[in-house]
């Protein structure tokens, strides 16, 4: 059996996915957590063979933090990114990490369960929708054009403060969540705005909605 853990932060989404996969002959949900830091101590619990993971989990760890962390100390367990992101920013940024899988969640339920299989099986997957990414970036390369990855840029502690800011938190809020210093915050803070090229928090919010980093 293929041990299957959920990562979504809504609870209809990982119920249904559940049901899904658990109607597989070959395969079960072993567990299932609604954030990054709950989906670490479920891995640590059961030791999954594979992760769809979700991305956007706010205001909790996204995705691809703990994507990394997992990956850093449970090598052998296959992430599979379930996102809304068809978007190569969130593609490259998550392959690099560790992930070995990128499907949407407008995939059919049968090319979830492939994908699942496939990762289980020692292969990367790649949401067919998607690979127009990779062409992409492979003929930028080619043609000497520099392709624009901002999102890409931030740090993983940076990718965390950006939907807490967006989302209106204030530096001392975010300092308790993250369990950080509020100068910390701050210096953060202000790398965003540079790296991303904003000045405003309204522009930072602007950003967060384009990008799917908060859900509105």
């Amino acid at each position: 059996m293929i041990k299957v853990l959920v990562v979504d932060d809504h609870a209809v989404v990982r119920s249904g996915l559940s049901f899904v996969i658990n109607s597989q002959e070959d395969m079960t949900v072993v567990a299932d957590a609604a954030d990054g830091l709950e989906a670490y101590l479920e891995t640590e619990r059961h030791t999954p063979d594979v992760i769809l993971m979700d991305l956007s989990m706010p205001p909790g760890e996204n995705g691809l933090v703990t994507t990394k962390r997992i990956k850093e100390n449970f090598p052998f367990t296959k992430i599979l990114i379930l996102t809304m992101h068809d978007d190569e920013e969130y593609l490259f940024r998550a392959l690099k990490l560790g992930a070995t899988g990128y499907i949407l969640k407008n995939a059919k339920d049968e090319e979830l369960l492939d994908a699942i299989r496939v990762l289980q099986q020692g292969e990367t997957y790649i949401y067919p929708k998607v690979t127009t990414a990779l062409v992409r970036q492979f003929l930028a390369h080619n043609n000497g054009e520099e392709v624009s990855n901002s999102y890409v840029q931030l740090s993983n502690r940076e990718q965390e403060v950006l939907p807490l800011i967006a989302l209106g938190y204030g530096n001392k809020e975010i300092a308790n969540k993250l369990c950080i210093s509020v100068k910390t915050v701050e210096t953060h803070k202000s790398n965003i705005m540079s790296k991303l090229d904003l000045s405003t928090r309204a522009e930072i919010v602007k950003y967060a909605i384009k990008k799917n980093l908060i859900d509105l």
